[in-house]
Protein backbone atom coordinates (compact mmCIF):
# COMPACT_ATOMS: atom_id res chain seq x y z
CA UNK A 1 0.00 0.00 0.00
CA UNK A 2 1.42 3.61 -0.91
CA UNK A 3 2.01 5.85 1.68
CA UNK A 4 -0.60 8.83 1.16
CA UNK A 5 1.51 11.31 2.71
CA UNK A 6 3.81 11.27 -0.09
CA UNK A 7 1.01 11.44 -3.02
CA UNK A 8 0.25 14.25 -4.80
CA UNK A 9 -3.51 15.30 -6.14
CA UNK A 10 -3.89 14.23 -9.48
CA UNK A 11 -6.95 14.44 -12.20
CA UNK A 12 -8.47 10.82 -12.58
CA UNK A 13 -8.12 10.13 -16.38
CA UNK A 14 -12.11 8.47 -16.03
CA UNK A 15 -13.78 11.07 -14.37
CA UNK A 16 -11.73 14.24 -14.65
CA UNK A 17 -11.92 15.23 -10.82
CA UNK A 18 -8.50 16.22 -8.72
CA UNK A 19 -8.07 13.13 -6.17
CA UNK A 20 -7.11 13.97 -2.83
CA UNK A 21 -3.66 12.21 -3.02
CA UNK A 22 -4.88 9.09 -0.86
CA UNK A 23 -4.35 5.69 -2.40
CA UNK A 24 -4.77 2.77 -1.17
CA UNK A 25 -3.76 -0.77 -3.39
CA UNK A 26 -3.62 1.22 -6.47
CA UNK A 27 -7.51 2.73 -5.41
CA UNK A 28 -7.36 6.30 -5.34
CA UNK A 29 -9.97 8.55 -3.73
CA UNK A 30 -11.41 11.24 -5.72
CA UNK A 31 -12.05 14.82 -4.35
CA UNK A 32 -15.64 15.36 -5.11
CA UNK A 33 -17.20 17.93 -3.14
CA UNK A 34 -21.14 17.14 -2.37
CA UNK A 35 -23.63 18.74 -4.31
CA UNK A 36 -24.73 22.58 -3.96
CA UNK A 37 -28.12 21.66 -3.87
CA UNK A 38 -27.67 18.67 -1.02
CA UNK A 39 -25.85 21.40 0.95
CA UNK A 40 -28.50 23.65 1.22
CA UNK A 41 -31.26 21.05 2.13
CA UNK A 42 -28.85 19.94 4.96
CA UNK A 43 -28.25 23.61 6.05
CA UNK A 44 -32.15 24.05 5.25
CA UNK A 45 -33.17 21.00 8.20
CA UNK A 46 -30.73 22.14 10.53
CA UNK A 47 -32.47 25.69 10.51
CA UNK A 48 -35.65 23.45 10.88
CA UNK A 49 -34.84 21.51 13.54
CA UNK A 50 -33.98 24.82 15.73
CA UNK A 51 -36.81 26.48 14.54
CA UNK A 52 -39.12 22.85 15.95
CA UNK A 53 -37.14 23.31 19.43
CA UNK A 54 -38.37 26.63 19.72
CA UNK A 55 -41.97 25.74 18.33
CA UNK A 56 -42.98 22.68 20.40
CA UNK A 57 -41.54 20.50 23.47
CA UNK A 58 -38.32 19.64 22.79
CA UNK A 59 -36.15 20.12 25.57
CA UNK A 60 -35.89 17.60 28.76
CA UNK A 61 -35.76 19.23 32.18
CA UNK A 62 -35.47 17.73 35.29
CA UNK A 63 -38.97 17.03 36.12
CA UNK A 64 -40.79 18.01 32.57
CA UNK A 65 -39.53 19.68 29.55
CA UNK A 66 -39.72 22.89 27.84
CA UNK A 67 -43.47 23.91 26.54
CA UNK A 68 -42.50 25.40 23.39
CA UNK A 69 -43.52 28.91 21.81
CA UNK A 70 -46.84 27.17 21.07
CA UNK A 71 -47.41 25.23 24.06
CA UNK A 72 -48.76 22.32 22.18
CA UNK A 73 -47.99 18.58 23.12
CA UNK A 74 -49.64 15.56 22.27
CA UNK A 75 -50.56 14.35 25.50
CA UNK A 76 -52.94 17.61 25.80
CA UNK A 77 -53.42 16.90 22.74
CA UNK A 78 -55.10 13.37 23.67
CA UNK A 79 -56.37 14.80 26.33
CA UNK A 80 -58.51 17.78 24.55
CA UNK A 81 -59.46 14.75 22.20
CA UNK A 82 -60.90 12.96 25.03
CA UNK A 83 -63.07 16.10 26.56
CA UNK A 84 -64.27 16.55 23.32
CA UNK A 85 -65.57 13.03 22.95
CA UNK A 86 -66.56 12.87 26.20
CA UNK A 87 -68.91 15.90 25.54
CA UNK A 88 -70.75 15.01 22.05
CA UNK A 89 -71.89 11.89 23.60
CA UNK A 90 -72.41 12.96 27.33
CA UNK A 91 -76.47 12.92 26.40
CA UNK A 92 -76.49 9.50 25.01
CA UNK A 93 -73.98 8.43 27.91
CA UNK A 94 -76.61 9.65 30.38
CA UNK A 95 -79.06 7.97 28.95
CA UNK A 96 -77.52 4.93 28.93
CA UNK A 97 -76.89 5.51 32.85
CA UNK A 98 -80.06 5.90 34.08
CA UNK A 99 -82.01 3.34 31.81
CA UNK A 100 -82.54 -0.22 32.94
CA UNK A 101 -80.65 -2.63 30.66
CA UNK A 102 -83.59 -4.65 30.22
CA UNK A 103 -85.28 -1.57 28.50
CA UNK A 104 -82.27 -0.68 26.40
CA UNK A 105 -84.04 -2.97 23.58
CA UNK A 106 -87.11 -0.28 23.55
CA UNK A 107 -84.66 2.59 22.96
CA UNK A 108 -83.39 1.99 19.41
CA UNK A 109 -81.19 4.75 19.36
CA UNK A 110 -79.95 3.93 22.69
CA UNK A 111 -79.73 0.38 21.11
CA UNK A 112 -77.58 1.62 18.80
CA UNK A 113 -75.32 3.53 20.71
CA UNK A 114 -74.74 0.67 23.27
CA UNK A 115 -73.53 -1.76 21.66
CA UNK A 116 -71.22 0.56 19.92
CA UNK A 117 -69.75 1.88 23.09
CA UNK A 118 -70.16 -2.18 24.61
CA UNK A 119 -67.94 -2.95 21.41
CA UNK A 120 -65.53 -0.15 21.72
CA UNK A 121 -64.93 -1.63 25.16
CA UNK A 122 -64.98 -5.29 24.46
CA UNK A 123 -62.35 -4.62 21.61
CA UNK A 124 -59.89 -2.60 24.27
CA UNK A 125 -60.55 -4.40 26.81
CA UNK A 126 -61.53 -8.41 26.50
CA UNK A 127 -60.68 -9.15 23.04
CA UNK A 128 -56.99 -10.02 23.43
CA UNK A 129 -58.47 -13.38 25.05
CA UNK A 130 -61.66 -13.74 24.14
CA UNK A 131 -61.25 -12.90 20.54
CA UNK A 132 -62.17 -9.66 18.25
CA UNK A 133 -65.59 -11.30 17.53
CA UNK A 134 -65.57 -13.17 21.38
CA UNK A 135 -65.60 -16.67 19.74
CA UNK A 136 -62.60 -17.13 22.44
CA UNK A 137 -59.74 -19.77 22.24
CA UNK A 138 -58.39 -22.78 23.82
CA UNK A 139 -58.44 -21.10 27.79
CA UNK A 140 -60.52 -18.71 26.80
CA UNK A 141 -64.37 -18.97 26.74
CA UNK A 142 -66.25 -18.85 23.35
CA UNK A 143 -69.22 -15.97 23.98
CA UNK A 144 -70.82 -16.15 21.09
CA UNK A 145 -72.32 -19.80 22.20
CA UNK A 146 -75.44 -20.36 24.25
CA UNK A 147 -72.99 -21.86 27.05
CA UNK A 148 -72.34 -20.21 30.10
CA UNK A 149 -69.89 -20.88 32.76
CA UNK A 150 -71.22 -18.74 35.58
CA UNK A 151 -74.85 -17.43 33.81
CA UNK A 152 -75.91 -15.94 30.61
CA UNK A 153 -78.33 -13.08 32.47
CA UNK A 154 -78.15 -9.46 32.70
CA UNK A 155 -77.16 -9.95 36.19
CA UNK A 156 -74.63 -12.86 35.99
CA UNK A 157 -72.85 -11.46 33.35
CA UNK A 158 -72.50 -8.09 35.15
CA UNK A 159 -71.06 -9.71 38.34
CA UNK A 160 -68.67 -11.74 36.19
CA UNK A 161 -67.07 -8.86 34.09
CA UNK A 162 -67.52 -6.48 37.44
CA UNK A 163 -65.65 -8.80 39.99
CA UNK A 164 -63.91 -11.48 37.73
CA UNK A 165 -62.88 -15.23 38.21
CA UNK A 166 -60.31 -16.53 40.28
CA UNK A 167 -58.17 -13.05 41.21
CA UNK A 168 -57.94 -11.02 44.53
CA UNK A 169 -61.10 -9.27 44.82
CA UNK A 170 -63.32 -10.47 47.75
CA UNK A 171 -66.58 -10.69 45.66
CA UNK A 172 -64.70 -12.64 42.51
CA UNK A 173 -66.22 -15.84 40.91
CA UNK A 174 -63.94 -18.38 42.36
CA UNK A 175 -64.40 -22.39 41.41
CA UNK A 176 -61.60 -24.53 42.83
CA UNK A 177 -61.36 -27.75 40.55
CA UNK A 178 -58.53 -29.81 42.76
CA UNK A 179 -54.94 -31.51 40.67
CA UNK A 180 -56.67 -34.70 40.88
CA UNK A 181 -53.20 -35.65 39.97
CA UNK A 182 -50.66 -33.76 40.52
CA UNK A 183 -52.06 -33.56 44.21
CA UNK A 184 -52.10 -37.24 44.49
CA UNK A 185 -55.41 -37.72 44.94
CA UNK A 186 -55.83 -40.05 42.10
CA UNK A 187 -53.47 -42.71 40.79
CA UNK A 188 -52.81 -42.71 36.82
CA UNK A 189 -55.20 -45.47 35.70
CA UNK A 190 -57.69 -44.13 37.74
CA UNK A 191 -57.16 -40.58 36.12
CA UNK A 192 -57.05 -42.11 32.48
CA UNK A 193 -60.77 -43.99 33.67
CA UNK A 194 -62.42 -41.13 34.75
CA UNK A 195 -61.14 -38.71 31.98
CA UNK A 196 -62.50 -41.40 29.70
CA UNK A 197 -66.23 -41.67 31.34
CA UNK A 198 -66.24 -37.91 31.51
CA UNK A 199 -65.59 -37.55 27.81
CA UNK A 200 -68.38 -40.40 26.94
CA UNK A 201 -71.10 -38.13 28.79
CA UNK A 202 -70.17 -35.86 25.87
CA UNK A 203 -70.92 -38.36 23.26
CA UNK A 204 -67.33 -38.66 22.40
CA UNK A 205 -65.78 -41.73 21.18
CA UNK A 206 -63.46 -43.59 23.98
CA UNK A 207 -61.06 -46.27 23.35
CA UNK A 208 -61.54 -50.27 23.87
CA UNK A 209 -59.63 -50.47 26.68
CA UNK A 210 -61.45 -47.85 28.49
CA UNK A 211 -62.90 -49.31 32.07
CA UNK A 212 -66.29 -47.12 31.65
CA UNK A 213 -67.57 -48.89 34.94
CA UNK A 214 -64.44 -47.86 37.25
CA UNK A 215 -64.57 -44.19 35.40
CA UNK A 216 -68.49 -44.02 36.06
CA UNK A 217 -67.30 -44.98 39.94
CA UNK A 218 -64.28 -42.52 40.21
CA UNK A 219 -66.77 -39.74 38.65
CA UNK A 220 -69.19 -40.29 41.37
CA UNK A 221 -67.02 -40.08 44.13
CA UNK A 222 -64.91 -36.67 42.88
CA UNK A 223 -66.36 -35.42 40.32
CA UNK A 224 -70.45 -35.20 40.47
CA UNK A 225 -70.70 -33.12 42.83
CA UNK A 226 -69.59 -29.96 41.06
CA UNK A 227 -70.43 -31.13 37.54
CA UNK A 228 -73.79 -32.75 38.28
CA UNK A 229 -74.46 -36.92 38.08
CA UNK A 230 -74.81 -36.83 34.40
CA UNK A 231 -72.19 -33.93 33.72
CA UNK A 232 -74.64 -31.11 33.23
CA UNK A 233 -72.32 -28.75 34.76
CA UNK A 234 -73.76 -25.92 37.84
CA UNK A 235 -73.51 -22.50 37.17
CA UNK A 236 -73.33 -21.81 40.63
CA UNK A 237 -70.11 -23.33 41.14
CA UNK A 238 -68.77 -22.16 37.42
CA UNK A 239 -68.53 -26.13 36.69
CA UNK A 240 -68.62 -26.54 33.31
CA UNK A 241 -71.00 -29.11 31.20
CA UNK A 242 -69.28 -31.96 29.90
CA UNK A 243 -72.88 -32.97 27.89
CA UNK A 244 -72.08 -30.80 25.26
CA UNK A 245 -69.47 -29.93 22.69
CA UNK A 246 -67.87 -26.89 24.05
CA UNK A 247 -64.47 -28.16 26.21
CA UNK A 248 -62.51 -25.07 26.86
CA UNK A 249 -59.34 -26.73 27.24
CA UNK A 250 -60.07 -29.28 24.27
CA UNK A 251 -62.20 -32.58 24.48
CA UNK A 252 -58.89 -34.94 23.25
CA UNK A 253 -57.88 -37.72 25.63
CA UNK A 254 -54.79 -36.20 26.47
CA UNK A 255 -56.29 -33.01 26.94
CA UNK A 256 -58.85 -34.15 29.48
CA UNK A 257 -56.17 -36.35 31.16
CA UNK A 258 -54.21 -32.89 31.39
CA UNK A 259 -57.00 -31.08 32.97
CA UNK A 260 -57.73 -33.95 35.41
CA UNK A 261 -54.38 -33.86 36.55
CA UNK A 262 -53.23 -30.56 37.09
CA UNK A 263 -56.59 -28.50 37.32
CA UNK A 264 -57.43 -25.44 35.05
CA UNK A 265 -58.23 -22.73 37.44
CA UNK A 266 -57.46 -19.99 34.78
CA UNK A 267 -58.67 -16.20 36.28
CA UNK A 268 -59.87 -13.08 35.16
CA UNK A 269 -59.39 -8.98 35.93
CA UNK A 270 -62.26 -7.21 37.99
CA UNK A 271 -62.92 -4.58 35.42
CA UNK A 272 -65.04 -3.06 37.57
CA UNK A 273 -61.82 -1.98 39.34
CA UNK A 274 -60.74 -0.24 35.56
CA UNK A 275 -64.18 1.02 33.86
CA UNK A 276 -66.54 2.65 35.24
CA UNK A 277 -70.09 1.48 36.11
CA UNK A 278 -71.74 2.67 32.69
CA UNK A 279 -68.99 0.99 30.67
CA UNK A 280 -69.89 -2.24 32.49
CA UNK A 281 -73.10 -1.81 32.08
CA UNK A 282 -72.36 -1.30 27.98
CA UNK A 283 -69.88 -4.36 27.78
CA UNK A 284 -72.58 -6.22 29.95
CA UNK A 285 -75.19 -5.40 27.32
CA UNK A 286 -72.88 -6.30 24.28
CA UNK A 287 -71.51 -9.66 25.70
CA UNK A 288 -75.51 -10.55 26.76
CA UNK A 289 -76.16 -9.51 22.80
CA UNK A 290 -73.32 -11.83 21.22
CA UNK A 291 -74.28 -15.26 23.00
CA UNK A 292 -78.04 -14.63 23.01
CA UNK A 293 -78.11 -14.82 26.99
CA UNK A 294 -80.18 -16.05 29.20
Amino acid sequence: MADPEHNEPQVDSVTGYKTTGHEWDGLTELNQPLPRWWLWIFYATILWSIGYWIVYPAWPLVFSATNGFLGWNSRTAVDQEIAELQDSRGPMVDRLTNTEIAAIRDDPQLLDFTLAYGRAAFQENCAPCHGAGGGGAKGYPNLIDDAWLWGGSFDDIAHTITFGIRNDSPDSRFGDMPAFGRDGILTPTEIRDVSEYTRSLGGLAVPASADLAAGAQIYADNCAACHGDAGEGDQELGAPSVQDAIWLYGSDSEDVIATVTNARNSSMPAWGERLDPTSVKALTFYVHNLGGGE
